[in-house]
């Protein structure tokens, strides 16, 4: 009897899944989405084990499976975007949702945050499981809290002023990137990017980081212009030099050139002036010699041949002397010439004797 009922047992079973086989429905994923598969009777094990699938099953397809028996959930995949904004409208729920903290100084702040995520579809069996059965349960039970809380975090340790500083508001941002994908990670969610937006403090302290701020630029740019001032200072210093320098080098040129020209001069006058003593020198040698050679007989002889010549053709008229004037005086020619050589010859002895002056024309 025993294997009879057992028997029997199965026989049921088979035809009550031949029957629940016959009676399939038909599941598509779109081209964002993966769906996950949910056996909610395996019958012994013949349809495998029971519960959530590991298995995702891809976009952009169409499945069958048994109807009543399995359950069937998609997850979209594709890229989501969170606002946490002030601006009502922007956010999922029509209401205020920026971060609102305080500063690591103790200043009130509300900042707005996007973050862009998306779901690990090697892991939307796991969503499925342990948070929800949608992207919208993944969002609302998930992410949004995640979000909310870690970035929080990472934003109250900057001060006010570095709120101001585009290089420090990107760094916490990637900050708070890396921890949200630490975070949400081994939960099956991807953290893409996380961008800060538009930040506001109150009104009264946003009035004096403002005019802070823009004493800061005033000053920095009065500090600019001193700098430029300088610097165009230091570049008419330079030209200056340049100018300086090269008027002492045109006034070096033309010393260097007009002492050339001295120096010509002067050498040209001491060649000059020692041409003109060389001449004199020799000129005074010729007479010494020449009142040498006179001073002997032969300068006698030209005398008396000088004397000769210059009384060759002169009529000597013999003049009688005395009262009776038939008296007759006889003269010794040749006396006469040589008493006329002897002065002759002390005469130019007197002259070579006195130095030789030129007298100006």
């Amino acid at each position: 009897m025993d294997r009879l009922t057992a028997g029997g047992g199965r026989r049921a079973a088979s035809v009550l899944l031949a029957a629940l086989c016959g009676a399939c429905t038909f599941h598509s994923t779109d081209s964002t989405e993966v769906g996950v598969l949910t056996r909610k009777v395996t019958f012994f094990g013949l349809l495998g084990h029971q519960g959530i699938q590991e298995e995702t099953y891809l976009p952009g397809a169409t499945y069958t499976f048994p109807a009543l028996i399995t359950g069937w959930n998609v997850f979209n995949v594709a890229l989501q975007n969170l606002q946490m904004v002030g601006t009502k409208g922007r956010t999922d729920n029509d209401s205020r949702e920026d971060l609102e903290f305080k500063t690591h100084d103790g200043n009130d702040i509300a900042v707005d945050v996007t973050v862009a995520w998306r779901i690990d579809p090697a892991k939307a069996g796991y969503l499925l499981a342990r948070v929800g059965g949608t992207t919208s349960e993944v969002k609302e039970h998930l992410v949004r809290p995640a979000c909310r809380s870690v970035v929080r975090d990472a934003l109250n340790t900057m001060t006010s002023e570095e709120f101001y500083v585009s290089d420090k508001r990107f760094a916490k941002a990637e900050q708070a990137r890396q921890q949200l994908a630490a975070v949400m990670g081994p939960e099956g969610v991807v953290v893409e990017r996380v961008i800060l937006g538009e930040h506001r403090f109150n009104p009264e302290y946003e009035k004096v980081i403002h005019d802070k701020k823009l004493a800061e630029q005033t000053a920095e740019r009065m500090v600019s212009e001193g700098n430029a001032a300088l610097q165009e200072a230091y570049r008419n210093l330079e030209t200056a030099k340049g100018q300086v320098s090269q008027q002492i080098a045109k006034a070096q040129g033309a010393l260097g050139q007009v002492r050339l020209a001295a120096d010509a001069d002067y050498f040209k006058a001491q060649r000059e002036a020692e041409a003109i003593l060389a001449e004199k020198r020799a000129r005074a040698k010729g007479i010494e010699k020449q009142n040498a050679a006179m001073s002997g007989a032969g300068g006698r002889t030209m005398v008396k041949l000088r004397v000769a010549e210059a009384l060759e053709g002169k009529q000597i008229l013999f003049i009688p002397s005395g009262s009776k004037g038939a008296a007759l005086q006889t003269m010794n020619v040749n006396d006469l010439i040589s008493r006329y050589a002897a002065a002759r010859i002390e005469d130019e002895r007197g002259h070579s004797a006195r130095p030789a002056v030129e007298h100006p024309k």
